[in-house]
């Protein structure tokens, strides 16, 4: 009986996977073409104690191979601690052709980063939103590719990519892993027709698309979920104009985590949304992946305590990996370039991780920037 319970949740799991293997693939790369640029873009930067990152994320911007007079940068500061301001500051000065603007966050809701957005949007002066974080890069032709997309398409939200720029170290590598099963899963639900997931390091909307759907209103009590909950919103109003943009210029890259609590705790509040997803795939989806790694540990127990024959552990675990490796090369080869990957200690690592992380995400809270935030 165990072992036939395995093997549903098995079978399940991999025609999930599988789906999203063929939907990467349907989701075409966009080459860019020569027009010139016409898109106006308003690049909001939400921010708390990021002296240290701040720097190169603004240099990076100062890069972009776009014209200056048809993009503006809206700083929102959540109430720094730091030296943060100082840093703008500086840059601003050094950089004054570039339309910049500081704010302080207004707290109105659970949810510093969705506060600190909605405060930035009236005073935009251009229609199109771009929201990244402050611990991130940019690529110099991210604008330019982004305008192309738009020009060719009939989008009023479009959805990018985000890879980690990673120290060779197996505990950046572990979370780089994760993170490319978290893009493909992204691309591949696109491909499919079932999108329910984006990243809000590298996210655009219309300004007009933003008041359509009443904004953060809703779920302003969940304290993440500033982009996927607004992509939800999106997708119910029209989904014909929600995009993926697969191009590499587009990539967005982050930072990794340096310490085990911070990713814990990061992870914790990734999760903490899939609560709220709206659709059937999404929650399903949420719920086989917890399933099978959930089961991976019981399994492993039954084996020690001689209930489960060491067989069956071995041919789950095996066929798991397989189609679990199998995302991972497609998101590999469009984020890294084919970049090596050979993750098996991190995926008999990642199923103990993986299911604390759940479980702890649906009864537990977080913190976040030097703050708590309840369930």
């Amino acid at each position: 009986m165990i072992e036939i319970v395995l093997l549903v949740v098995l079978v399940i799991y991999v025609v999930f996977i599988l789906q999203l293997i063929f939907g990467f693939d349907k989701v075409k790369s966009f080459l860019r073409t020569d027009e010139k640029p016409v898109t106006k873009f308003s690049i909001i930067v939400p921010f708390r104690n990021e002296e240290k990152n701040l720097p190169k994320l603004l240099k990076s911007i100062s890069k972009l191979n776009y014209p200056k007079d048809l993009f503006e940068i809206i700083l929102v500061d959540d109430f720094s601690t730091d030296a943060s301001e100082r840093v703008y500051i500086k840059w601003r000065m050094e950089n004054g052709l570039i339309e910049t603007t500081l704010l302080e966050n207004l707290r109105l809701s659970n949810s510093p980063k969705k506060d600190a957005i909605s405060r930035a949007i009236p005073i935009l002066k251009h229609e199109w939103v771009v929201t990244t974080d402050a611990d991130c890069t940019v690529n110099k032709n991210w604008l330019l590719t982004l305008d192309n997309f738009i020009q060719k398409n009939t989008a009023e939200m479009v959805v990018g990519a985000v890879v980690y720029k990673t120290k060779n170290n197996w505990f950046h590598q572990f979370q780089q892993l994760d993170l490319l099963s978290l893009q493909g899963t992204t691309i591949g639900s696109f491909g499919i027709g079932k999108p329910f997931m984006c990243n809000g390091a590298n996210f655009a909307y219309t300004k007009k698309l933003f008041n359509e759907i009443g904004g953060f209103g809703g779920n302003n009590k969940m304290a993440s979920g500033d982009d996927v909950f607004l992509l939800q919103k999106a997708l119910k109003n029209n989904a014909d104009k929600v995009h993926y943009l697969k191009n590499t210029d587009t990539i967005v890259k982050t930072k990794p985590e340096n310490d085990l609590y911070k990713l814990f705790m990061q992870r914790v509040r990734w999760a903490s949304k899939t609560t709220g997803y709206s659709g059937y795939y999404s929650k399903s989806l949420a719920v086989m992946v917890l399933a099978m790694n959930f089961s991976l540990i019981v399994s492993l127990y039954l084996l020690i305590t001689n209930c489960l024959n060491w067989k069956t552990l071995l041919i789950v675990f095996s066929v798991k990996y397989f189609v679990d490796y199998l995302l991972l090369l497609k998101s590999n080869q469009y984020l890294r370039k084919n970049k090596f990957i050979f993750p098996i200690a991190s995926s008999l690592v990642y199923p103990f991780f993986s299911s604390f992380v759940g479980l702890y995400s649906l009864v537990g809270g977080f913190t976040w920037k030097g703050r708590s935030f309840s369930k």
